[in-house]
């Protein structure tokens, strides 16, 4: 017996353990930058906070309601599995609070957006934010960004505009909030509305949209929408029809506490002001990193990104959501996770962890995708207070399984053998003929690759040996 221990302990691996990331490479420290203060005149956080609880006093009383009327084996919250409040529960709390059940609405999304309350299916039950919201001024500034990130949701869009159309406006709007808190005061709409025009022209000229004309009869002409646009005739037209649009986009910040309208002029409240100098801020912490990925596509901001540390990582990610809009970035970075690089599935769903509750929709609407499915899960899981370190329970041993093979195909790209080699050791399996036989099954499109570069990077020759008789088993269909 004793002469058969060395040959079994050689193909025999560590105690299972929470499955990680592939390791990135890890690039020379920088200088600290110096904290940035905000401009003169910004209320200190806790006054900010305290502003922040009264305009969301509402959503949070509807939210404390919801946790103890509704949940698990109480009454269900919605109807139609899309978060909207039933109108047998609308109308009880409309009872409970003395309110509407039009106020009981509009509290009840606001809560939503803001994380106050999380709704799974038909239940629902409340967000962490919620439970630190008396002693924590951080949650509930982070609850109410939130809720201005996703401004364009908190009041429904006009009926009787281009669904195309809206997104332009919406895309625009951080300049135009940009320069509300760079004039630090009252602005006319109409100024407002000819930034808006101009942006608007620029994202159609960078999507090689050239309107189209005619002069002298049926002959067409070219116009350009660069800077030569201001002499064009069509330009009051297309003013025009921004309009209602801008109207639409300032009366849904001011619905979320980030401006004021009056006398033809629109001011950023203090909280708005706050939050626009915030996201300038990451955009310029962004500017001046070495990555500098403000401007590039999500595919490319995550490879540059993969040679950053974790928390600068987490910075340029934070600074490039900060120059989107939420549900374009996180529809980008899904995509990017689509691709077949396992490297960068990876750091999507990290950067999306990022982005927090307003990408919870999407992320779950990627479950039934099989190369997407196990980060979903985990993602899901962390987004719901799953520890971590315990979030790798919500697996199956099938989905562990293909998420371990996910991450090897990511380590033999960009990572080193002794990182390839090291990662065995995160695999559920006990032993390597295990761990080989599940890894079959699994039918992982990158098997074949992920077993020969363990081959030729483990230096037990008998174990060498196995995995690449394993690879050639897959690779012919053994």
């Amino acid at each position: 017996m004793t002469s058969r221990i060395p040959r079994d302990s050689r193909l025999r691996l560590v105690r299972p353990r929470p499955l990680a990331a592939a390791p990135s490479a890890v690039n020379q420290r920088r200088p600290r930058r110096p904290a940035p203060r905000p401009p003169e005149g910004t209320p200190a956080p806790a006054e900010l906070a305290r502003m922040a609880r009264s305009g969301l006093a509402s959503a949070a009383r509807v939210a404390r309601w919801a946790d103890n009327a509704l949940g698990p084996g109480r009454d269900a919250a919605t109807d139609d599995g899309k978060a909207t409040l039933s109108a047998t529960t609308a109308e009880r709390a409309a009872s409970d609070l003395g309110l509407t059940t039009a106020q009981v609405r509009a509290d009840w999304d606001t809560a939503r957006l803001a994380g106050l309350v999380e709704v799974h299916g038909d239940s629902a039950r409340p967000g962490w934010r919620l439970r630190a919201w008396n002693r924590d001024d951080s949650a509930v500034l982070r609850g109410w960004v939130a809720l201005f990130d996703a401004w364009s949701l908190a009041t429904p869009e006009p009926a009787d505009q281009e669904p195309g159309a809206v997104g332009e406006v919406v895309s625009a709007m951080p300049q135009v909030l940009s320069f509300l808190q760079l004039s630090a005061g009252p602005v006319p709409v109409d100024q407002l509305l000819d930034l808006l025009r101009q942006r608007v022209t620029e994202l159609r000229t960078e999507r090689c949209e050239i309107p189209y004309g005619t002069e002298d009869g049926d002959t067409p002409s070219l116009r350009p929408a660069g800077p030569s646009a201001d002499a064009d005739p069509a330009e009051p037209a297309r003013a025009a029809e921004l309009a209602p649009l801008l109207d639409w986009a300032l009366h849904a910040l001011a619905s979320v506490g980030a401006l004021t309208c009056g006398d033809g002029h629109a001011t950023l409240t203090p909280l708005g002001s706050w939050a626009v100098w915030v996201k300038l801020e990451q955009i310029c912490v962004a500017a001046q990193s070495p990555a500098g990925n403000i401007e590039v596509a999500a595919e490319v901001m995550l490879r540059g990104c993969a040679q950053l540390r974790p928390n600068a990582a987490r910075a340029e990610y934070r600074a490039w959501l900060a120059a989107r809009p939420v549900g374009s970035a996180v529809g980008d970075l899904l995509t990017a996770a689509r691709g077949e690089d396992a490297l960068l599935r990876g750091l999507a769903f990290e950067a999306l962890r990022v982005v927090g509750a307003p990408a919870e929709p999407d992320v779950r609407a990627v479950v039934e995708e099989p190369a997407l499915r196990p980060y979903a899960l985990l993602w899901l899981a962390e987004h719901d207070g799953v520890d971590p370190e315990d979030a790798h329970e919500v697996l199956t041993r099938e989905e562990a399984t293909w998420l371990w093979v996910d991450t090897a195909a990511a380590v033999a790209d960009h990572g080193e053998a002794p990182m390839l080699v090291r990662h065995l050791e995160s695999a559920l399996q006990p032993t390597v003929p295990a761990l080989l036989a599940e890894v079959r099954s699994v039918g992982h499109p990158r098997t074949v690759q992920v077993l020969v570069a363990l081959a030729a990077a483990h230096p037990d020759p008998a174990l060498a040996k196995a995995v690449r008789r394993a690879a050639f088993q897959v690779h012919t269909g053994g």
